[in-house]
């Protein structure tokens, strides 16, 4: 019953934000504790969702205090120069852009911190997108499909989950599926190329046709079509294609500059932030929570200017941060529940022992959709173990299994509970349902090419009996 409910539970939640019939933060909280009066919670609901949210606190706190740093950074032109290097690069071809957009995003995602890399990602070419009339959409989708292609780093956290799991060297896990990541970016820039393309097509017939409408127009024959006159320009902010991204929520404001003297200063003290992330000093709340004190206070010595300073973000902070504590109404009714266990213990009794020779790849293949419905932590820690002790007996090692269970992360990154991808969209200001219905199906192709390569390279095997 209790498999039935979570896997339904899930399952409700996608339909209801797929069909807009209500915001994330309403669905995440409203559909979870449903289901979970319904598994019989009761009163005990409560203590579930404090956990949930005891959890996640941290990272609310770290997502907080990052939007303020960046959106600081970001006030006083830091990443101006970021901006104009990328405009002269790929010019007014959207396709280069978007490809761009997938190389920056894989390059910022070598720190292992998938805000991070959404943060700078969308700060850097977000405003490109709007000029162009670009669709934020395609940023979102090109930007996460990157960042869960290189979230298999050692120091990304799912191979170090795997490997912590079976009680091995992260970079045995890591190393023999250097192949796969680099294939698998081939196929992300594929992906990237393709939407560029697209792209490029829709704005050069938007153009075509403003140029028609405005001769028919000179000409006294009036508007044409279905009468509602000429299309807006294709990167004003009337546009489709930017719809809504205008209150992406780390945009420029306007008359907002900082001081030339201390571009140094934030360059190094954002170098150092990055830096010192990798190294496991201090909590990563922590980090950001001090950096972002030193901007405020460097940049904005009065007290006026820094409250205004955060006020100007307030609108994303409350967003991201509302979005994360909702998220924890999930996690926490599916773990308090005992949802988590009991769907772990369902995939493992439903494998016959028929296709125990292929543990492997049916790890890989469960990791695509059971990653994206929990969090790593029960992925790994609950149902990988008993899935690596089962192939055991099929003289399938450890090492395969993690490297088998990294590969669905392409398409676990864009789970609605990582909130990473929550602060994506949002600053983006795109609808998390209009990323999914474009990111799914190609994080999906992405998992699948980096399990297949896997198991072509012999890192993975397709089939291995005991004595082999």
């Amino acid at each position: 019953m209790l498999t039935v409910l979570g896997l339904t539970m899930v399952a409700a939640f996608m339909v209801v934000i797929m069909a807009r019939r209500a915001t994330p933060i309403v669905a995440l909280i409203a559909v979870p504790v449903v289901f979970g009066l319904l598994a019989g919670a009761g009163t005990g609901i409560g203590k579930m969702i404090v956990d949930g949210i005891e959890d996640l606190a941290p990272t609310a706190a770290m997502l907080f205090f990052a939007i303020v740093f960046f959106g600081v950074m970001i006030d006083v032109g830091l990443f101006d120069p970021v901006v104009r290097t990328v405009v002269r690069l790929v010019g007014e071809d959207p396709a280069k852009l978007v490809v761009g957009t997938a190389v920056l995003a894989g390059v910022v995602s070598l720190d292992g911190d998938g805000s991070t890399t959404f943060i700078v990602t969308t700060s850097a070419l977000l405003p490109l997108y709007l000029k162009l009339g670009v669709s934020p959409v395609v940023l979102t989708v090109v930007a996460g499909l990157a960042n869960g292609t290189m979230n298999i780093l050692p120091w990304g956290g799912p191979t170090a989950r795997a490997a912590a799991a079976l009680k091995i060297s992260p970079s045995e896990v890591f190393v023999p599926m250097i192949p796969s990541l680099i294939a698998a970016m081939i196929v992300v820039l594929a992906f990237a190329w393709h939407l560029g393309l697209m792209e490029r097509k829709r704005l050069g017939s938007i153009v075509i046709r403003e140029r028609v409408l405005a001769g028919v127009a000179a000409g006294g024959g009036g508007t044409v079509g279905d009468g509602t006159g000429p299309s807006r320009p294709a990167g004003g902010a009337g546009s489709d294609a930017g719809s809504g991204a205008e209150d992406g929520a780390l945009a420029p404001i306007s008359g907002v500059h900082g001081d030339p003297k201390r571009l140094w200063f934030n360059a190094g003290l954002t170098a150092a932030l990055l830096s010192v992330l990798t190294v496991d000093l201090l909590p990563i709340p922590v980090l950001f929570m001090i950096a972002a004190a030193i901007a405020l206070a460097v940049n904005f010595p009065k007290v006026a200017d820094q409250q205004e300073a955060i006020t100007r973000h307030s609108k994303s902070i409350v967003s991201v941060v509302g979005m994360v504590f909702a998220a924890a109404v999930l996690t926490g009714v599916f773990k308090g529940t005992g949802m988590v266990e009991s769907v772990a213990a369902w995939v493992t009794g439903v494998i016959p022992s028929s296709m125990g020779p292929h543990l492997a790849v049916i790890t890989g293949v469960l990791s695509i959709p059971f990653t994206f419905l929990m969090s790593n932590d029960a992925f790994y820690f609950g149902i990988l173990p008993v899935l690596s002790e089962t192939a055991n007996a099929y003289g399938i090692s450890a090492a395969e299994m993690a490297r088998a269970s990294i590969t669905g992360q392409p398409f676990h990154m864009q789970s609605p509970l990582v909130p990473a991808i929550l602060l994506l969209v949002a600053l983006a200001g795109v609808g998390l349902a209009d990323h999914h219905k474009k990111v799914l199906w190609r994080a999906a192709v992405v998992s699948l090419v980096m399990l297949t390569v896997g198991v072509l390279v012999g890192q993975i095997r397709s089939e291995r009996r005991v004595g082999d």
